[in-house]
């Protein structure tokens, strides 16, 4: 799902936000509904392509963990309602690279144990973050490695690495919320939203 470069996004007064962060967003740009019934059609696409494979699920944390969690869920509900189903464990991994808003060059990687097939979640920006994971997956040996990712923004700073499985494209803007943070701000959004310039500067470290 493509949401053009010029979308301005939704008027937050159409939208339940925090109180405390209402000054902080310019606009809703992925209403929480619309983020769940995807998620629930990438879930479908997965179990689909598959097939009878063992699913070794990887988190990748901290701004990955709510539409994993989502994710795995309406895996399992389709393990549980359907003639298809896929044997499923996780683990978890962390991936930091920003200072405030900046994409840096250096990616630290906390945890991870061996793995056979690989679904989490990064915003895939430049695709340095997760070529660098995908170097350290591929070390371990796996039958193979599947990457979704909920976003992946267009940008020329892209090193056009793209996710076997994408929930939406968006612009080249900031985004928040659905446990995407700004120096841990954020988190707490149910809606992926745009933050405003003025929040940049509110919350810099």
């Amino acid at each position: 799902v493509s949401i053009a470069d010029d979308s301005e996004g939704h008027d937050l007064s159409l939208f339940c936000v925090p109180k405390h962060y209402e000054e902080d967003l310019d606009s809703v740009i992925i209403p929480s509904g619309l983020i769940k019934d995807r998620t629930e059609r990438l879930a479908r696409d997965i179990v689909r392509d598959m097939g009878g494979h063992h699913i070794v699920a990887l988190c990748v944390l901290k701004g990955g963990y709510k539409f994993f969690a989502d994710l795995m869920d309406f895996i399992k509900t389709l393990n549980q309602n359907s003639d298809k189903s896929v044997p499923l464990t996780v683990d978890f991994i962390r991936l930091k690279s920003y200072s405030n808003d900046q994409s840096t060059n250096s990616v630290k990687v906390i945890g991870g144990d061996e793995l056979s097939a690989l679904t989490g979640k990064d915003i895939v920006e430049t695709g340095r973050t997760m070529e660098t994971l995908l170097k350290l997956l591929n070390e371990c040996h796996p039958k193979m490695v599947k990457v979704v990712s909920l976003l992946v923004k267009r940008t020329p700073r892209s090193s056009g690495y793209r996710p076997d499985y994408i929930g939406f494209e968006v612009p080249d803007k900031f985004l928040v919320g659905y446990a995407l943070d700004y120096n841990e701000y954020f988190r707490d959004l149910s809606h992926i939203c745009i933050l405003s310039d003025r929040a940049k500067e509110k919350y810099k470290v």
